[in-house]
């Protein structure tokens, strides 16, 4: 069982930057592909970024890459994001994820594990 954690979201004006952390509980934290989603409302869960559980493979969406960089550190058993020239339509809560399978996980589907999201807002 693994259990997820997000923090670091908030309000932040349009070209600012946010990190996310997702603390994950459990001992096997490492063997876990983990990655983040978001959904704005009134709209679907989309993938935003994903990392490989020795975090030698990263993957991000057409619409955060260049902006965004995931990263992890096993030994802490968290995960980020670090979110630069953060733009109006990055807001959205972001949801952290894990699972055992990179290409299950940026499907988004059967998902392992979610975090309980965090509020990104971005004004204009």
């Amino acid at each position: 069982q693994v259990q997820l954690v997000e923090s670091g979201g908030g309000l932040v004006q349009a070209g600012g930057s946010l990190r996310l952390s997702c603390a994950a509980s459990g001992r096997t934290f490492s063997s876990y592909t983990m990655g983040w989603f978001r959904q704005a409302p009134g709209k679907e869960r989309e993938f935003v970024a994903a990392i490989t559980s020795s975090g030698s493979n990263t993957y991000y969406a057409d619409s955060v890459k260049g902006r965004f960089t995931i990263s992890r550190d096993n030994a802490k058993n968290t995960v980020y994001l670090q979110m630069n020239s953060l733009k109006p339509e990055d807001t959205a809560v972001y949801y952290c994820a894990a699972d055992s399978s990179a290409t299950q996980l940026r499907l988004g589907v059967m998902v392992d594990y979610w975090g309980q999201g965090t509020q990104v807002t971005i004004s204009s």
